[in-house]
């Protein structure tokens, strides 16, 4: 039973806009509170309030619905997830990957879950250490327009030895999809070690360094190249953009045992960090940032079966082969009529993870 809705919309598009109506009609005829989240402080410092703030100053609603496309969707999941609430989406995006129902069919969904007819479909979620608290500078324009010319000076090199910063900062932040270290200006690459679980991997000249989850392998990582790996998967594939080497491909490690951090080199360019496309900081050489996989998981609900490779299929327009096509046709499905066998009801050996 939903006690409290937490909105979150996208106001620059009018179906996104009449869609929020019908959810606030639905939960004013229900005496159910819905209140908008996630706008920004109306403060004079401005900006965003962390997660849970924001999920504090709504009350911390037990349902967040998320009225958009991708982007939105990544919003609502950023507040659900720091206090364990579930999240829906509804979608007037292009691509809809995450959402889960078309905006005409809100008042039905939300039916749907009021009677717990609902599947929750759970996320590995990132979240990260640094050797500082992250910032964006102040004159972060002026380093846009300078880059690392002349009209600038060199940037100070942090203290990044083992000794001197330690195991760094938590910091409270959640990614869905991704964490991105990208070089801040065209003129200077980012320059980056990086390391897998304490040990060093490789060092990178790349325009970007991603680490994204297995829900984000469909995002950014995949837009470089990267694989696509099942969600139900428990994974951190790492994905270099346009390296400066041979060695060009991703890795896929183990969430569960693994983490990656990032160290940035001496004579690096800055470093912006993104957590799913939200700029969250800005690198000097020496510093590093650590991720891994975030304590909590996001509780996406489903109302029906996910399918998550049809989506795939659907979303990305996959057109089979003309030679395989002239060589037969294949049904839709393949599914005898008998029970499924016990080794293929769970395959492997019972430690499989």
């Amino acid at each position: 039973m939903i006690d409290r809705i937490g909105l979150v919309v996208h106001g620059g598009r009018p179906a996104a806009v009449s869609a929020a109506r019908d959810v606030r009609r639905w939960a004013d005829e229900r005496a159910i509170p819905c209140v908008d989240i996630d706008v920004w402080d109306s403060s004079p410092e401005g900006g965003r309030l962390s997660p849970a703030g924001e999920a504090a100053r709504a009350n911390n609603p037990s349902l967040i619905v998320a009225v958009g496309g991708d982007g939105t969707f990544l919003r609502g999941v950023r507040v659900a997830a720091a206090i364990d609430a579930m999240v829906l989406g509804v979608d007037v995006g292009r691509v809809g990957f995450l959402t889960e129902v078309e905006a005409s069919d809100v008042a039905a969904a939300l039916d749907a879950v009021h009677t717990g007819q609902f599947a929750v479909d759970a996320r590995l979620t990132l979240t990260m250490r640094a050797s500082r608290p992250l910032e964006i500078p102040t004159d972060m324009q002026v380093l846009l327009r300078y880059g690392r010319g002349p009209a600038l000076p060199p940037p100070q090199v942090r203290p990044s030895d083992a000794t001197q910063v330690g195991w760094g900062v938590p910091l409270d932040v959640i990614a869905l999809n991704d964490v991105v270290l990208e070089k801040l200006v065209r003129d200077r690459q980012a320059s980056l070690a990086v390391y897998v679980s304490g040990r060093f991997f490789a060092s990178y000249s790349a325009d970007a360094l991603i680490v994204a989850t297995s829900t984000g392998s469909t995002a950014y990582s995949f837009a470089a190249g990267g694989p696509i790996v099942s969600p139900h998967l428990d994974a951190l594939i790492f994905t270099p953009v346009a390296p400066h080497m041979v060695f060009n491909r991703s890795l896929v490690l183990a969430a569960r045992d693994q983490r990656v951090a990032v160290r940035v080199l001496e004579r690096s360019g800055r470093v912006a960090v993104t957590l799913d496309g939200q700029l969250r900081g800005v690198l000097d050489p020496g510093d590093w940032v650590s991720v891994y996989a975030g304590p909590r998981r996001a509780k996406l609900l489903r109302l029906a079966e996910h399918d998550f490779l049809g989506r795939v299929r659907d979303r990305f327009r996959l057109a089979d082969s003309p030679a395989a096509l002239a060589d037969g046709s294949t049904p839709a499905m393949y599914s005898p009529p008998e029970p499924l066998p016990p080794d293929l009801r769970h395959p492997g050996p019972p430690d499989i993870r």
